[in-house]
């Protein structure tokens, strides 16, 4: 499984836990609440 470093993008969205990240590969993760990332694109 391949290791990505994560820089987290602010957004109000995560005044409510839905929290967005880019990776080193500039790819856009997702993370809702206390479930594992998910990559949008």
């Amino acid at each position: 499984m391949p290791s990505y470093y994560f820089k987290e993008v602010w957004t109000p969205l995560k005044w409510i836990g839905i929290k967005f990240f880019h990776d080193d590969e500039n790819n856009l993760w997702i993370k809702w609440w206390s479930n594992p990332r998910k990559r949008l694109r």
